[in-house]
């Protein structure tokens, strides 16, 4: 840049003082570009096998595995806060898993009795279940294995048949999170043969193979017995497949996209909402929640601080939603005083 560039900007300081907009917290308020709310929030919840459960996780502290008679108490308390809905987790006992998952979409397994006694309490709260096969293969991935490969095609029908015994518990959407190439297409197209046409789908489009999944491991007791999952999840250092991914989910009839996790992936949410117009989720995984609780045990960030700084940056890069472990603590935060 020449110097006679410099004389054809404007003038600037000291007539341009960006700080008067930040003098006081009301100015600062009334200027804010993001803000956050309760409304943005899905709360996620381990449903457990069993009865009279309510065990603490150890890698995630705060977070509980509940059994369907516990729930009542913890779902009037999350709707009480104003958080709009949940996303459900089915975590059974070892004895009842197989090869194919098959507890998976049993009418009578946990996901589906907690999707009624839920609808019990508080019909009104949004009902959102994780469609996928690695919480009840004896395996740990997420469909069919065959010579220690994970099967994508043959994988498809059962993924539709645990979207719809969700559907016909009563969820109010499913969310598929198994990567596997076509499954929105196959949901979509058991839901409305089965009737259940105005049932949306949120599809985990861009869920990427991430480090920040172990505390998740732990409370869903869903680790694979062997390798990883890196065949059907992305990699971390793609962003333009990212894109792909989500294009195609939305040709296969999906309603929300996800991109997880959150905040590794900022740039990939921004890119995702400049793109598309559907709603945008973003999750906040049990990795970024874990690094916030153990720096905060210790003393060596505000917890409340940096949690609100966390998911205000993860919806300025464009996120409508947020799915986050974090959800009752702030909704108590921002409740009015």
């Amino acid at each position: 840049m020449t110097d006679s560039s410099f004389r054809l900007l404007p003038s600037a300081f000291p007539t341009v003082r960006l700080r008067r907009l930040r003098q006081n917290a009301a100015l600062r308020s009334l200027v804010r570009e993001t803000e956050i709310s309760v409304q943005d929030f899905i709360y996620p919840i381990f449903v457990s096998s069993g009865r009279y459960i309510q065990q603490e996780i150890a890698a995630m502290p705060g977070q509980y595995r509940w059994s369907v008679d516990r729930l009542p108490g913890l779902i009037q308390e999350v709707a009480s806060l104003g958080i709009p809905a949940v996303l459900l987790f089915g975590v059974i006992d070892d004895s009842l898993k197989d090869e194919c998952g098959s507890a998976a979409w049993d009418e009578r397994g946990v996901v589906q009795e907690a999707i009624r006694a839920i609808k019990r309490v508080t019909p009104e709260l949004v009902i959102i279940t994780d469609v996928c096969l690695c919480e009840y293969t004896s395996h740990g991935h997420c469909g069919c294995i065959r010579d220690g490969k994970v099967l994508n095609d043959e994988t498809l029908d059962l993924l539709a048949q645990q979207a719809v015994s969700h559907a016909r518990a009563g969820a109010d959407l499913v969310a598929p999170s198994d990567m596997m190439d076509g499954r929105v297409g196959a949901i979509r197209r058991a839901l409305d043969q089965a009737g259940f046409t105005d049932t949306p789908i949120l599809a985990y489009s861009a869920k990427y193979a991430s480090g920040f999944y172990s505390p998740f491991r732990e409370a869903a007791a869903s680790a694979p017995q062997f390798g990883d999952r890196r065949s059907h999840q992305m990699d971390p250092a793609n962003a333009r497949e990212a894109l792909r991914e989500i294009e195609l989910d939305i040709r296969e009839g999906a309603d929300l996209i996800m991109v997880k996790p959150a905040l590794p992936y900022l740039d990939v949410i921004a890119k995702a909402r400049q793109r598309f117009d559907l709603p945008l989720v973003a999750y906040n995984v049990s990795g970024e929640y874990c690094l916030v609780k153990a720096a905060a045990a210790n003393g060596w960030i505000d917890e409340q601080r940096v949690t609100l700084e966390i998911l205000t940056a993860i919806k300025r890069a464009g996120a409508d939603l947020i799915i986050t472990y974090h959800a009752p603590d702030v909704a108590r935060w921002l409740s009015p005083r």
